[in-house]
């Protein structure tokens, strides 16, 4: 049986909206496409803080539709319009510095292991690899942390659904944020998202070193750390004071990110801190419309170099269009169900396995 787009509208225009309406007459559906029994579109909602709060509407929506005849699967993304409300003034703890000299290990005692995310270069993905793996090992049942140490483009407050600045009740304790499971901490919570973070190197040790020592990160099975791209201040300070337990690398297939991978991978060996995989994202990319396979910055090439470092081939994951909605809506992929949910799901379990985290 044809699914049609009229009676989808039909459908949706049955879900009240709390303050009026619904979300046809609100005109906040976008990207409604029908291929087959496979139904997708996306929820615009006015703001970043109503699409916080609308996650039982989009389940709702998701289970209205699929209940047409016809329709096999469905899938709905939550995205906002407009900018994010202007956050509260910053708590009078100071952020950035030159680091403190310590005594002890950087990493806090009641974090078992910390696992490194890094790349060569940026534009691969590492970040929404970072947060959907944070949420797929979380839907696990780990403690899981999360920690955005790209100070120069934090990017994990928008792809995690988070904006108000984490509390400093003595000025010297950082309260972190929780969200879809996770505890979280990125600079850009603590600075103005607008403003760049001019600061040389030991201010960047420094934010690093406050980031992690001064959380209060509570029992964690892991802390995932999504590094910035490159092999700088940052990498260093983690790697040499934080006694990480291992590092995975991301990167896209072709030649020119691998040959910057490969610059990391020496990094984390010279530094002497386990490589424990690759990931090849952006590996393929599926037309919607079509089905058409492309192999757009090429393929396997991440897998060939692992065989050849002999590292384990963690796995490879396409370029998706629900993936970079997900993330820009605030809600992770990893949160949801479907493909890519399984296939990072599918990656926790293998460092579960390892007993990495």
């Amino acid at each position: 049986m044809t699914v049609l787009k009229s009676d989808i509208d039909a459908r949706l225009a049955t879900l009240e909206l709390p303050d009026g309406g619904n979300l046809i007459s609100r005109d906040m559906i976008r990207a409604l496409s029908v291929e087959g029994g496979i139904v997708r579109f996306v929820i615009e909602a006015p703001s970043p803080e109503i699409a916080r709060q609308m996650e039982p509407m989009r389940a709702a929506a998701e289970r209205a539709v699929a209940a047409l005849d016809g329709v096999e699967q469905v899938s709905v993304a939550l995205t906002a319009h407009g900018p994010a409300a202007k956050a509260a003034e910053p708590p009078s703890l100071k952020i950035g510095g030159h680091p403190k000299p310590q005594s002890t290990p950087l990493k806090p005692a009641s974090v078992r292991s910390i696992l490194a995310v890094g790349s060569g270069k940026g534009g691969v993905g590492k970040s929404t690899v970072s947060s959907n793996l944070a949420v797929a090992l979380a839907r696990a049942g780990r403690r899981v942390g999360l920690l955005d140490a790209d100070i120069y483009g934090p990017s994990q407050p928008r792809m995690m659904g988070v904006s108000q600045r984490p509390a400093s009740p003595d000025g010297k304790i950082i309260e972190p944020l929780h969200a879809h499971g996770v505890t979280l901490m990125s600079i850009g919570l603590m600075l103005d998202p607008d403003k760049a973070v001019v600061w040389r190197g030991p201010m960047l040790m420094g934010a690093l070193q406050q980031m992690i020592s001064q959380v209060r990160w509570g029992d964690l099975d892991v802390l995932i750390v999504d590094l910035p791209p490159g092999t700088g201040d940052v990498q260093l300070t983690l790697c040499q004071k934080a006694e990480p337990s291992g590092a995975i690398i991301v990167s896209t297939p072709q030649d020119v990110a691998l040959l910057d991978a490969r610059k990391a991978m020496n990094m984390f060996d010279t530094l002497k801190t386990p490589v424990l995989g690759l990931i090849e994202n952006m590996s393929t990319f599926h037309c919607p419309n079509c089905g058409h396979e492309a192999q757009i910055f090429g393929h396997g090439g991440v897998k060939a170099e692992a065989e050849r470092l002999g590292l384990p081939f963690l796995g490879a994951l396409p370029i998706d269009l629900d993936t970079r909605l997900a993330g820009d809506s605030g809600t992770p992929i990893a949160a949801g169900d479907g493909p890519m949910a399984e296939a990072y799901a599918a990656l926790a379990d293998r460092l579960i396995a390892g007993g990495i985290a």
